[in-house]
This record gives structure tokens, C-alpha cells and sequence, in this order.
């Protein structure tokens, strides 16, 4: 009975998600009529599950709750079960209470904030969504679970930085911010694959408790798996610029998102893993050495911030990146203690930063030390942020960019003209169509004869395998057969031409540079 109850944590925002969506997308509510039905939704399910998160957390101050809960079975394949477990432990149990509360407060603030706002409900339904990802994933007794909210919370993201996607700047800062995020998903997936393939099992409670079996490497490479995720949720070095862009979107989802409850996601993960961490000394020199830096590059970027809500995103960074910090030299305790204050007071001073703006209108900013301020080239490091995406973008983006431009031109220039430029389908594998052109005395141009004859070693191939074809079924089956095969045969061609077409696409030449990139990252010592 106990697993139900937790299960309805993530499930009443989430049902509430789907109410107000399919409402909205069979017209039963639009427009400013009817938002006091979606927010009634959205508060009741909300509201309801911060009582019934309080409520389990007093529980389990006084010993009425199991650590785990299984609800059954998700995925049994050989050696390997996957299960739909949660945790109930003081930690998870703990945040969930604190997120549905801050998510309670900020549903209230956005609907007097979002009224009459073309998007209101758009808002709810993304909103009521997250909701359910993000107790998911503090709840979720597994990594496949976690993820599953990890990867829903990013999309919800996604589209709440997009609000006005009618906006370039915002459409290209939510792309922006979902394509860094998923550099942190990969290392996610390869963990969960490693867990399940040295551990047989993704539940975290089992990753701890086995990490003691793992040899130095091993633990160290699971331990950087996830170390890696953790750095781009929580907008670590080399990927805080991404959470500068993301303040596009309104100001309520900011302060939820990026001060409150997301950006908090990869300090969660590392606490829930402090026993794997732990075992891997080189990946907790490395938090402690990116948080760090992650503190000293925010500080140093927000002090010529001159919007308020960039100030308060740099501030947010710095907070994360002593988090990481205190990770790293194992003061788990005070990590879990500093993220929950940090949520409180970050996702208030967003809210409030408009009324900040208007009760603090013509009052100048405290100045920076005089010792700081005649540095000039302290100023101009702190004004490009450190030029730390132009430097990733030179580093990262623009090779692979070059690699395809190169892959592509390969292809071009050596291997279709080696392998030849094969017949169309319509000629090579239908000679159906063939005999039916003669029927009818119609006949290809010059230009289409030469393209059909093919070039190269595979070209002549296809052509004399093609004539030989031709004067085969000329002359046992097309005597025979009447107008269906015709039919059929046209069909066949048709489906063949599309397969070509489809494998000469240029995603394909990506997927095979990606394939390459996790097959290269899966070897590695």
C-alpha cells in the first residue's frame, strides 16, 4: 500500500498534465474563459501531492515507511530485471516534499503572472509535466526510471525556454541548451549500460552497495559516467553558458527550472551515488576541481551582468559549483543541506526579480573593489564570459561540422565513383516497366538511357545483371503473367527507389559519426 501512495506523487501532476492537454487540444478550453479551470487543475494536483508528500515524510520520521517499494516488473531479459521501484528513503522523500512544495508556490504565482498570456495553458500542461518528471526522478528506485524523468524533465525545459517561439533567440537558446544537455545524457546511458553489464542491475540501491565489488577502473569509469551527466544538468564547466540562454523563457518556469528544482538535478544524482563515488578518488578530485572552477568562472561572469536575471543565473552557477565542490571532498551532508536551502532561496529571489527591478529602479549597483576595476582585462574577460562558448564551438562544434562536410565529399568524389552510380530502380529491378514502354512504343531520353547504363565497376554490373533479368523474365514470364505483375513489379520499383534515396540521406553520414564517437568511448581504457 505503502509503493501506491508514493506512486501517486509523480502520477497526479502527470494525470493532471494529460487532463489540461486533451482538453485544450479538443478546443473544450481556450483562451482567458477558461484558465481558471486549467489552474484549478493544476493546483488541486499539485496542492494534493505536497500533502501527500509532507504527510509520507512524517511517516517516515516515525519508522512507517520501508527504505524501497516495488510496485512489479517493468523488463525481465535473461540475467537482467528492471523494476517499477521507488525510494522512500530520508534524502529522496525529503526533496520530493520540498519540490512539490516550491512547485505548488510557482503554479500559484504563474496564474495571476500568465493571465492572458496567448499560452496560458501551453504553460500548465508543460508545467503539470515537469512536475511529474522531476519527482520521478528524485523518487525512481532505479537508473532507467531516474532517467526517464532526467530525459522528460530536459523536454519540458526545451519547450518552456521556446515559450515564444515565435522568437528567433528563443527557439536557437532552447536548441542550444537541449543539444549540451544530451552530451550529459550520453554519459547517463553508458552508465546505465555498464551498470547492468558488470553489476546486472540498474537500481541505485544495489549500484552502492556493489560498488565496493568493482575494481579501481571500473568504478572510476561508472563514477565519470554519471559525474558527466551531473556536470550538464547542473551547468558545470564546460557547460555553464547554457543556462545564461535558457532565462529566455518567463520568469515563473526560470525560477522553477533553473533556481528551484532542475539545476539542482545533478548535485541530487551525485549524493544519491556518494557510495560509487567514494570508490573512484580521481573522479571526486575532479568534482571538487570543476566545482571550483565552476564558482570562481561565475563569479567572475556575474560581475558585469547588467540584466537581473543573468546576475541571478551566474549567482545560481557559482551556489551549484560549490555544491560540486562539497561533493568532491565528501561533505555529503552539508551538499544535501546546501541544495535544499539554495532551491528555497534562489527560486524566491526569481520570482521576485521584477519586483526587485521596480522597488530598486534608480538606485546604482554596488561597485566592484577599486583594485578589480582598474583591470581592464579583467573586465573584458568578465563581459565575454570567459569566451567560453566560442571556444567550445571552435573545439567541438566546428570539427565534427567539417568531419561530415569531409565524410560527405569522400562520398561524393571516390566512393560513388568507384561503386558506380547504379541504374533506377524502374529499369534495373523492373523490367516489367520495360516491356510495358515498348507496349505502349514509349522510350527513355538520351539523357535518362546514359543515367540508367550506370558508370563504374558497380554500374556495369547492375547493367548486364539488369539486361540479363530483362531478357529472362521477357521471355518465361511476362508471356505469361498478365497485368498484375506489371502492377506489382511497378510497386517494387517504386520501393526501391525510395530505399535509395533514404540511404544516401545525409543524417545517416551523422548516425555513423555518432555510432563511431560511443563505439570509440566504449573502448577506451
Amino acid at each position: 500500500m505503502d509503493a501506491c501512495w508514493i506512486a501517486l506523487l509523480p502520477l497526479l501532476p502527470l494525470l493532471a498534465a494529460v487532463l489540461i492537454g486533451g482538453l485544450h487540444f479538443f478546443n473544450f478550453i481556450s483562451g482567458e474563459p477558461d484558465e481558471a479551470v486549467t489552474s484549478r487543475i493544476s493546483l488541486t494536483a499539485i496542492g494534493l501531492a505536497a500533502l501527500l508528500a509532507i504527510a509520507l515524510q512524517i511517516a517516515g520520521f516515525y519508522g512507517q515507511l520501508a527504505e524501497q517499494h516495488v510496485l512489479g516488473n517493468w523488463l525481465n531479459s535473461g540475467r537482467f530485471n528492471i523494476t517499477v521501484s521507488f525510494r522512500s528513503s530520508g534524502f529522496n522523500l525529503s526533496l520530493a516534499a520540498l519540490f512539490s512544495v516550491l512547485l505548488l508556490i510557482v503554479m500559484r504565482f504563474s496564474v495571476n503572472y500568465l493571465h492572458r498570456e496567448a499560452g496560458f495553458h501551453r504553460f500548465f500542461f508543460i508545467l503539470n509535466l515537469f512536475a511529474a518528471a522531476m519527482l520521478l526522478l528524485v523518487l525512481a528506485g532505479n537508473a532507467v526510471l531516474t532517467f526517464a524523468g532526467w530525459e522528460l524533465a530536459g523536454v519540458c525545459s526545451y519547450w518552456l525556454i521556446a515559450y515564444a517561439y515565435d522568437r528567433p533567440i528563443a527557439a536557437h537558446n532552447a536548441t542550444r541548451g537541449f543539444v549540451t544537455n544530451r552530451v550529459g545524457d550520453g554519459g547517463f546511458l553508458l552508465g546505465i549500460a555498464l551498470s547492468l553489464i558488470w553489476l546486472e542491475s540498474a537500481d541505485w540501491q544495489i549500484i552502492n552497495q556493489s560498488a565496493t565489488d568493482l575494481t579501481p577502473g571500473d568504478a572510476t569509469l561508472l563514477a565519470l559516467c554519471f559525474a558527466l551527466a551531473a556536470f550538464a544538468k547542473s551547468a558545470q564547466v564546460p557547460f555553464t553558458p547554457w543556462l545564461a540562454r535558457a532565462m529566455e523563457g518567463p520568469t515563473p518556469s526560470s525560477a522553477i527550472f533553473y533556481g528551484g528544482v532542475m539545476v539542482h538535478g545533478g548535485v541530487f544524482l551525485l549524493i544519491q551515488l556518494q557510495a560509487l563515488f567514494t570508490q573512484a578518488p580521481l573522479v571526486m578530485l575532479l568534482l571538487t576541481a570543476m566545482g571550483g572552477v565552476t564558482a570562481v568562472y561565475s563569479y567572475w561572469a556575474g560581475l558585469s551582468q547588467t540584466d537581473i536575471k543573468s546576475s541571478q543565473v551566474y549567482a545560481c552557477s557559482a551556489q551549484l559549483g560549490l555544491m560540486f565542490l562539497e561533493c568532491g571532498l565528501g561533505y555529503w551532508q552539508l551538499a544535501a543541506w546546501h541544495l535544499c536551502a539554495h532551491a528555497v532561496v534562489r527560486c524566491y529571489l526569481l520570482l521576485t526579480a521584477p519586483s526587485i527591478l521596480h522597488a530598486t529602479h534608480g538606485q546604482p549597483i554596488r561597485p566592484v573593489p577599486q583594485g578589480w576595476a582598474d583591470c581592464r582585462w579583467a573586465f573584458v574577460i568578465s563581459l565575454q564570459r570567459g569566451w567560453l562558448e566560442p571556444a567550445l564551438d571552435w573545439m567541438l562544434v566546428k570539427p565534427v561540422q567539417q568531419l561530415a562536410k569531409d565524410m560527405r565529399n569522400i562520398d561524393d568524389r571516390i566512393i560513388d565513383p568507384i561503386m558506380g552510380i547504379p541504374a533506377p530502380a524502374i529499369k534495373s529491378i523492373s523490367s516489367l516497366a520495360q516491356w510495358e514502354e515498348q507496349k505502349l512504343g514509349a522510350k527513355l531520353d538520351n539523357d535518362m538511357d546514359s543515367f540508367a547504363r550506370g558508370s563504374g565497376l558497380a554500374g556495369k554490373l547492375a547493367q548486364w545483371t539488369a539486361a540479363l533479368m530483362s531478357w529472362f523474365e521477357y521471355r518465361f514470364i511476362l508471356r505469361g503473367i498478365g497485368r498484375d505483375s506489371i502492377s506489382w513489379g511497378r510497386r517494387l520499383g517504386r520501393h526501391a527507389n525510395r530505399f535509395e534515396h533514404l540511404l544516401l540521406s545525409p543524417r545517416y553520414l551523422i548516425l555513423f559519426v555518432l555510432i563511431t564517437l560511443m563505439v570509440a568511448l566504449g573502448y577506451a581504457p
